[in-house]
């Protein structure tokens, strides 16, 4: 690796002093820098930095007056063999400087990806390891009723594995994966910072979810923090919301009460009123 590859920080320099004739080639280092940059962006000469692990062996720096890459550097590294007077090019090389604008560091798609992206189409795969699953339990793993490692006799075996399956089925449990407690505590920390009870509107409710005859409870251990919110007119409706979430369209914060009726009228019966005749 030449010097051009390495850091050309203060700190992590060589204090030995350069070869004099590498030194000297400022020249031969700017044609090189020249042949391989485009044409008028090879600035001022630098400085000329010693190899820290092998002799004879300098790079020349140039400032780079490429567009888009401010404080940029072109470095020339230059060497000759020992006992030769001969100063040849090792390589040519645009590195940035102390002062240079870089690029954001790389992040993989999947930690870019934010909630709301996955749009008609997309393929979101998931890690084999991801930790918001776990194995669920489809009965293939279990053993025939009838083999020798089986914890029952065939006699005794009970239900058979197609009953067991179906069941098991029935319940979600079929599933190749299923949430993880890391996984469902994750879900309960999103639903509880978007439909929870410290957001404004929950904080304005006059009643919370619990008491909401619009709540669908969830199944399963989430039953007991989170419903579905099933008023069309609410503002978390078809969302998971925490059952200490609330909303002015609470079922029972402000019942209408009926329109009045005007009593029916009075008719007696028992007096027969007077006409008068023409």
């Amino acid at each position: 690796m030449s010097a051009a590859t390495r850091s050309t920080s203060r700190g992590a320099r060589s204090r030995r002093a350069p070869d004099r004739l590498c030194a000297e080639a400022v020249e031969l280092a700017r044609a090189a820098a020249e042949e391989a940059a485009a044409p008028g962006t090879v600035g001022a000469w630098l400085e000329a930095v010693a190899d820290a692990h092998a002799d004879r062996v300098v790079t020349h720096f140039f400032e780079a007056n490429e567009p888009g890459y401010r404080g940029w550097r072109w470095a020339v590294t230059v060497a000759r063999a020992s006992r030769a007077k001969n100063v040849t090019v090792d390589e040519s090389v645009l590195v940035p400087g102390p002062d240079a604008l870089l690029a954001p560091e790389w992040v993989p798609w999947s930690e870019r990806l934010r909630p709301g992206d996955l749009g008609p189409g997309d393929l979101l795969p998931t890690d084999a390891d991801d930790l918001r699953l776990e194995p669920g339990y489809s009965g293939a793993e279990a053993p025939p009723p009838d083999s020798a490692v089986a914890e029952q006799r065939p006699e005794a075996r009970g239900p058979s594995r197609a009953a067991i399956g179906a069941v098991a089925e029935e319940l979600g449990m079929g599933r190749p994966r299923v949430l993880s407690r890391y996984g469902l505590h994750a879900a309960a920390d999103r639903w509880e910072e978007t439909h929870g009870p410290k957001t404004p509107m929950a904080q304005a409710a006059p009643a919370s979810c619990v008491s909401c005859g619009f709540l669908v409870p969830l199944a399963g251990s989430l039953r007991q923090a989170f419903g579905v919110c099933a008023n069309e007119y609410s503002p978390a409706d078809g969302h998971v919301v925490s059952l200490a979430f609330g909303c002015g369209g609470h079922s029972e914060a402000a019942v209408m009460p009926r329109t009045p009726q005007p009593p029916p009228p009075v008719i007696d019966e028992t007096v027969a009123d007077p006409f008068e005749s023409d």
